[in-house]
């Protein structure tokens, strides 16, 4: 092979590999973002089961969809505060069942919880989407602030990882007493330009979840966790956020902490205890 076929040849594949790898990318990215965990009949049942005092909530998306949520009702007033809570892109949320009924951990016997899972998640139909989740989040909060002795200023959010894009939209939306933020980031466009550097991702992205954009908007309180030495959403996202918030704010970092690691840091769960204090007071 002479040299000028071999440069043509390698121009190909540089080619094919610039053009390939981004439409490959681009087509998967919905399960590179999203890790949908259903909850099987058998294991919700003994959820149920376990936590008798737990109510389960069907309630309809915009489109129809059939979406699902545990309802845990404070055990000391029928118009207790309600935080609508919103998890990781791997999280199936009746785990956190056990948390918040602990009174060593989260407990919060003073509030309502509304533990939503996303499409395709839990018990709920249907597929993930940034449009499909703020959407639901919307009708989530729409849903609970109906409820008896309900009501939207003593109602807040809580996102994790994930979750904190839908958080944040629900405040830049909905009116809210509070927003907690666990391991949060800018937007996604950031997060994955940190990851591939060498990719065209702003246009590739189809779910930017842009919480930077909404942020200087926002006057509601913010409590804000970040974990020192997070290994999925570099800690300087989290910061950016917190710096862009508009609103009063809070900020705990959680040192020795990685991602998965926050519920187990000693100012956790006292933090928020604290923060739902402080905006009840």
């Amino acid at each position: 092979m002479s040299a000028d076929s071999a440069l043509v040849s390698l121009a190909k594949i540089a080619a094919g590999v610039a053009i390939g790898l981004p439409l490959i990318l681009y087509l998967a990215q919905d399960r590179l973002i999203f890790y949908p965990q259903a909850l099987t009949d058998a294991r919700r049942a003994d959820v149920a089961k376990r936590f008798p005092a737990v109510e389960e909530v069907f309630l309809s998306g915009a489109d129809g969809t059939r979406l699902h949520a545990w309802l845990v009702k404070s055990s000391i007033s029928d118009s207790a505060p309600l935080v609508l809570y919103f998890g990781g892109n791997a999280e199936e949320v009746s785990w956190m069942l056990e948390a918040i009924g602990d009174p060593r951990r989260g407990g919060t016997p003073g509030v309502s919880w509304l533990l939503a899972d996303y499409r395709g998640y839990g018990a709920s139909e249907g597929s993930p989407s940034e449009a499909a989740l703020l959407a639901d989040g919307l009708a989530l909060y729409d849903y609970a602030t109906r409820l008896p002795g309900m009501d939207a200023r003593r109602t807040y959010a809580f996102g994790r990882s994930l979750g904190s894009g839908v958080a944040v939209h629900l405040a830049a939306k909905r009116t809210l007493a509070g927003v907690i933020l666990v391991t949060p980031f800018d937007s996604l466009v950031s997060v994955a330009k940190h990851y591939y550097p060498y990719l065209p991702v702003n246009w590739m992205l189809k779910h930017r979840f842009e919480s930077i954009s909404r942020a200087p908007q926002l006057r509601v309180p913010l409590l804000c966790f970040i974990a020192e030495h997070d290994d999925v959403i570099p800690p300087a996202h989290a910061e950016r956020l917190f710096v862009a918030w508009g609103g009063a704010k809070r900020r705990i970092l959680l040192r020795q902490s990685r991602h998965n690691e926050t519920d187990g840091a000693d100012s956790f769960w006292p933090g928020i205890r604290e923060f739902l204090g402080e905006s009840r007071a």
